[in-house]
């Protein structure tokens, strides 16, 4: 199948969150299927450069539209640890990805909508039809909405469209003139049945546009399938969701097992196995996250001890709970334990208080806070904590506590979205004994965090064995691009056909 995926990130060279690790691991594993695929992407000027192979220019002259205007944009071609990946640089006057940031611009709805636009004029000017469309989030939704009042009527036909959730909570509301500059009439879609906002009823809704309009949808976990069809977790969507239920699935993100492999892992100062584990070659994991955890504190200025180190990385942002996450750190050094936290945020009342608790840290020989992005230090705490606490508000799937799996460190894990799917409590869960891995807890305050951070803490102090057998099961269990890739593919296989049986007219027409 010939697939391509419109997007806003991509791992190495734009990456954000997880949507940019999913979009990497999932091309790489269906391109290791045999299938093709291409990714396009705005050419930010914050690229890293580094990551990318065979830069070139693909086409001189794409000319695009925003609302009466004509531009011209080049696009330009890569690989991407062998993806091939083609880069929209626009010549516009707003320099719309020439801003050194992805996202966070007060102009963001007309920056991606415009990509969405020029993306699309890529693939019916070229002569590209793909079997799926791919798309995600509210930055691409318009896409779906293009293809099917726009570019069907233009001659233009692909297999169909498919819109990934990654999180919910951001949707692209804007108004009608946002919708007009990408070529649509703006007024024609301020309907309950089509893009209106469900709370703005002026305004219009890029991500239930997507929702709509797409073929099909999926969502990065069962259970966050699930959630989203709910008040708590649709965020004003739920009832769209509802309505579209029969063209949406859940489908567990994977991780890149070559990227997070301890065996092979060039950030460790000791690697160790975790694949195919089992009790014989426990021990190996035992001396290597004891060498990585030795090298840990030394580098970070903590002491030598035998207590549990509880750890976290993460994205300080109110859904992933900041204050549970602090409140984590007080709760392990009052148990006896040692915390690593390594995060960063785009919120500046956060960052600052953040800021004061790494001072008042600053000379604990227990605990240490770190407000920056380090990929290496990130594996190096991955393979040195015993304990990886999670304490989301919301996960739509959650990438970390999969890492920690594979690391041999056991999740402390609220569950809500994908940690549902993947965090199983050793005396909770009704999961069969040799699946439970970690501890949870449902409600995501203090006593829940306590709770569990507790029960963690008297398990790996008193019952060795016990946690021995948490590691092994984790460890144990498929958490790649190997079971989600061929779930996807039947996504593609599947698409509805409607617009396949359109006849294209005979001689394409110039676009709008």
């Amino acid at each position: 199948m010939y697939i391509v995926h419109i997007a806003t990130e991509l791992a190495p060279v734009a990456k954000v969150g997880g949507l940019a690790d999913v979009i990497h691991g999932l091309s790489k594993e269906l391109c290791r299927l045999g299938h093709h695929v291409e990714i396009i992407l705005p050419k930010y000027d914050c690229l890293h450069y580094g990551d990318l192979k065979n830069l070139k220019v693909e086409h001189r002259e794409l000319w695009s539209y925003e609302g009466p205007y004509r531009f011209n944009n080049t696009v330009w071609s890569a690989t991407v640890d062998g993806l091939k990946v083609l880069f929209i640089e626009p010549h516009h006057p707003q320099y719309y990805f020439s801003r050194g940031a992805i996202y966070g611009c007060h102009d963001d709805v007309d920056r991606f909508t415009y990509f969405s636009r020029a993306a699309m004029e890529y693939l019916y000017k070229s002569d590209k039809h793909p079997d799926a469309i791919h798309v995600h989030d509210w930055p691409t939704a318009l896409v779906p909405v293009l293809y099917k009042d726009m570019y069907l009527d233009l001659g233009y036909r692909a297999g169909g469209t498919v819109l990934t959730i990654h999180n919910m909570a951001h949707q692209g509301r804007c108004q009608l003139h946002n919708l007009s500059k990408a070529g649509l009439r703006g007024e024609s879609y301020l309907s309950a049945d089509k893009m209106q906002d469900p709370f703005a009823l002026g305004e219009v809704n890029l991500l239930k546009g997507g929702i709509v309009y797409a073929n099909k949808i999926s969502t990065v976990s069962p259970n966050y399938e699930k959630e989203i069809q709910t008040a708590e977790g649709g965020f004003g969507l739920e009832d769209v969701l509802v309505k579209h239920r029969k063209k949406l699935k859940g489908i567990l993100n994977g991780i890149d097992e070559e990227f997070w492999n301890p065996e092979k892992d060039p950030h460790l100062v000791q690697n160790y196995p975790t694949h195919g584990i089992d009790s014989a070659r426990l021990p190996q994991v035992l001396e290597g996250k004891k060498e990585n955890r030795r090298h840990l504190r030394t580098h970070l200025r903590l002491k030598e001890s035998d207590a549990p180190i509880v750890a976290s990385v993460s994205r300080l942002v109110p859904q992933k709970g900041p204050e549970l996450i602090k409140h984590a750190l007080e709760r392990t050094l009052e148990k006896g334990g040692q915390f690593i936290l390594l995060g960063s945020t785009p919120s500046q009342p956060i960052h600052k208080e953040f800021e004061k608790l790494q001072a008042d840290l600053k000379n604990n020989e227990n605990a240490v806070v770190l407000m920056d992005k380090d990929e290496a230090l990130a594996h190096q705490i991955f393979a040195a904590a015993d304990m990886f606490i999670i304490p989301s508000l919301f996960e739509p799937c959650g990438l970390t506590q999969l890492i920690s799996l594979r690391y041999g460190t056991v999740p402390i894990a609220r569950m809500t979205g994908g940690l549902s799917d993947t965090v199983f409590d050793i005396e909770t869960s009704l999961r069969p004994m040799d699946e439970r891995n970690g501890f949870a807890f449902d409600f995501p305050d203090k006593k829940g965090v306590d709770w569990a951070i507790s029960r963690a803490m008297e398990c790996f102090k008193r019952e060795p064995q016990k946690w021995q057998t948490l590691m092994l099961n984790g460890m144990r269990q498929d958490f790649s691009w190997k079971s989600a890739a061929p779930e996807y593919l039947l996504l593609y296989q599947d698409l509805d056909t409607e617009e396949a049986q359109v006849k294209p007219k005979a001689k394409k027409v110039k676009s709008a």
